[in-house]
């Protein structure tokens, strides 16, 4: 063979690894996260899970790969408690002993609490009147207590009439929608009926005012399993005088009408994420500081971080919706846990970490709330388990920010630059209109039944800021204020942050199971990558030129 072709074969080869090891190179420092990271699995709330769902693929760009399966709380717990998963998502921590049930709710594998997920639990319902769907409908905390304990039954009730502002709606049979399965919703919505009515929930649940994870079930009441499952059931055709409760994502992305419930101010109001979160404000974790530190000292370990809302259902803020609550993650703290890798580990401190800052901006516009600093405070001082203090021993390899440092640069929508002790959303959130008072007539034309008729209303704010003029009209509902802008978090209400006027948009029944919209959005490593094959390319055009050119003169012989 000719030496010169040989010698082009040797070059061509050379030249072949070496765009090779430059691809791997510049690949690797585009995700050098990469061969720190393994995959790990969770399991429970479907509460929390449309959120979660978008953290689960936001951060697959960085390298992680995480599975999450919405099979409720309590069989989340259980999974983690046995091994099955790597960390858990549950609305309520454990119990002990199931109230209902009996059987053990208790986990030998070491474990700490960490709230991640913020929301309210929504009231969404079907009610129909003259074929319209009534949007405005106004309920109070004792009214709604009655009618998942079978005390009120009928939509014309005269306790649903007067909160109405004394107009009846239609006879018809309430069906209540509860859930199937051992559920955190469940839990903390019986957790608010026991504290803030307990001879209502009482009597009902056997003389205990505790919460359960089960709902006892009577009645007309009927039962389906998850959040999605309540929803789907109140959405159906043969839905209309259902009402369930669910996390305000579901009914927000099936652009469906939930409930304004009274707060302790006397406002009928929804779980937007403005209102939840100045709600939240009031949340206690029990063996933490206001400042966000914690210590078990003194504590009962099985109530160590578990969450003390009895101030958020009595919060006498105009804003305040009383049903606010959080999930936590359950998360393994041993160092000899015998799942967990020093790369998975790594994997779940890092996806957290995300959770807690970048992954709170987007909880508004799926139906929840971000934490507020006390909470993200308490959750990074359990991250740090996962490596540096885990017991009974640090863990090698795996690296863990300090706490404050993450909070400098924490971009968690309800921080305020310069003053962490600030809640942007809570100095933010607008009042309610005058309307929405209880004292007043409901919002709209209080001459026909709540939602029934489209009509320019006379919607005065309650605050003393005041806007330009501004109008909207839905099923009986217009304000007056500034321009507005869209609230992403209300389900089609326009907000005016200055003034805190309101339009509430028209609903429309369509079936749902809540997606994430922003799962195949295109993502910083995917640029990442874009960038490295254009690279990779621009060597190819400058160098294999030269490679063509030098044999075809040396198949030409010239010089």
């Amino acid at each position: 063979m000719n030496p010169s072709l040989i010698r082009l074969r040797r070059n061509t080869l050379r030249l072949a690894v070496v765009l090779a090891v430059l691809f791997f190179a510049a690949f690797r420092a585009m995700d050098p996260a990469a061969a720190e990271y393994a995959e790990i699995e969770g399991s429970g709330s479907t509460w929390a899970y449309t959120i979660i769902q978008q953290w689960v693929a936001d951060v697959s760009a960085q390298g992680m790969q995480i599975t999450f399966n919405n099979n409720g709380s309590s069989q989340g717990r259980k999974d983690f408690s046995n091994y099955v998963t790597d960390f858990a998502d549950s609305d309520i921590p454990y119990q002990g002993i199931d109230p209902v049930t009996h059987q053990s709710d208790a986990s030998s594998r070491p474990y700490a609490y960490l709230p991640v997920v913020a929301g309210g639990t929504a009231l969404t319902y079907q009610l129909h009147v003259a074929g319209k769907l009534v949007t405005n409908l106004r309920l109070s905390g004792e009214t709604i207590a009655k009618i998942f304990t079978n005390k009120i039954t009928n939509w014309n009730d005269p306790e649903i009439t007067k909160e109405n502002g004394g107009i009846a709606l239609p006879s018809l049979p309430i069906t209540p929608v509860v859930r199937s399965d051992g559920s955190g919703a469940t839990a903390q919505f019986t957790l608010w009926m026991g504290k803030e009515y307990p001879s209502i929930w009482g009597p009902y649940n056997g003389g205990d005012t505790g919460l359960t994870s089960i709902y006892p079930r009577s009645g007309r009441q009927i039962a389906a399993s998850g959040d999605d499952g309540v929803m789907n059931t109140v959405d159906s055709a043969a839905g209309n005088g259902d009402i369930g409760y669910a996390e305000y994502s579901y009914p927000l992305n099936a652009h469906y009408p939930v409930a304004y419930v009274e707060n302790p101010d006397g406002y009928f109001v929804q779980p937007t994420q403005y209102n939840v979160a100045v709600a939240l404000t009031q949340a206690k974790i029990n063996g933490c500081s206001a400042n966000g530190t914690c210590s078990p000292n003194g504590l009962n370990p099985n109530t160590y971080l578990t969450q003390n809302l009895d101030d958020v259902y009595t919060y006498k803020d105009a804003r305040s919706y009383p049903i606010s609550s959080y999930s936590y993650m359950i998360i393994p703290t041993s160092s000899t846990d015998q799942r967990m890798t020093a790369a998975k580990r790594q994997t779940l401190a890092d996806f957290l970490s995300y959770s807690l800052c970048t992954g709170q901006s987007k909880a508004g516009p799926y139906g929840y709330s971000p934490l507020p600093l006390n909470l993200v405070k308490a959750s990074f001082t359990q991250i740090e388990k996962l490596g540096p203090q885990a017991s009974p021993s640090p863990v090698a390899g795996v690296s863990i920010k300090n706490p404050s440092a993450n909070l400098a640069t924490c971009d968690n929508p309800t921080f305020v630059k310069g003053n962490l002790a600030a809640n942007h959303l809570a100095q933010v959130a607008p009042l309610p209109l005058a309307c929405q008072k209880a004292t007043a007539q409901p919002c709209g034309d209080a001459a026909v039944a709540p939602g029934t008729t489209t009509q320019a209303g006379n919607g005065s704010n309650s605050s003393a800021a005041t806007g330009g003029s501004g109008s909207g009209t839905t099923s009986g509902t217009a304000g007056t204020g500034g321009a507005g802008t869209t609230d992403p978090g209300s389900s089609g209400t326009t907000v005016d942050p200055g003034s805190g006027g309101t339009t509430l948009g028209a609903t429309t029944a369509a079936s749902v199971t809540p997606t994430a919209i922003e799962l195949s959005a295109q993502r910083d490593g995917q640029n990442k990558l874009f960038g490295v094959v254009a690279v990779v390319e621009l060597i190819v055009i400058v160098l294999l030129p030269g490679v063509y050119v030098a044999w075809i003169r040396r198949r030409r012989g010239a010089p």
